[in-house]
């Protein structure tokens, strides 16, 4: 059986190598979990069998930085523990993307004190603000696939050779 029988009998399809580049990125998403506190038990249980977070391509959560391009804060962050958060951050190769999980990471949460970051966007650029206290992971989910439908509108040739500016950590009084 010749080629062009064998292609016509199984049938085939053609596709350009950018396109199966950013399909890959775009399911493949490796989550660098950043469990501070109470929200890390609900990103824990995103990855149960009720919710399955292997169907979205991101059952591989990653505890070593250099392997993950999105990190998920789930908690409260001190300023002591920004600068860890951060360091966490730098090391993630690029592109990356950041989910804020909870009240406390987005915005403090009921912690109004000197040694609680105010939100992580002081220190770190956000993509997802995921509201709740704690949010559900079904919540953590959509973000998920909000994280991959951005992921889809980059190109991977966009982030060659790109500087990212460095930011600031603030520090407490």
């Amino acid at each position: 059986m010749g080629l062009e029988a064998k292609l016509t009998d199984d049938g085939f399809f053609t596709t350009k190598l950018d396109a199966i580049i950013e399909w890959s990125r775009k399911y493949s998403v490796w989550p660098m979990p950043m469990g501070i506190s109470c929200c890390a038990i609900e990103m824990m249980a995103a990855g149960d069998p009720k919710y399955d977070i292997a169907r979205f391509g991101s059952e591989v959560m990653r505890f070593t930085p250099r392997q993950c391009d999105l990190m998920i804060v789930a908690g409260t962050v001190t300023y002591k523990m920004s600068h860890v958060v951060r360091k966490i951050y730098d090391q993630m190769p690029d592109p990356k993307w950041v989910i804020a999980m909870g009240a406390c990471t987005s915005s403090g949460g009921m912690y109004r004190s000197y040694n609680v970051v105010q939100g992580i966007d002081q220190f770190l650029p956000v993509d997802i603000y995921l509201a709740g206290c704690p949010p559900r992971p079904d919540n953590l989910l959509n973000a998920l696939i909000q994280i991959q439908d951005k992921i889809g509108k980059t190109r991977a040739k966009d982030f060659q050779d790109i500087k990212l500016p460095e930011l600031t950590v603030l520090q407490s009084n």
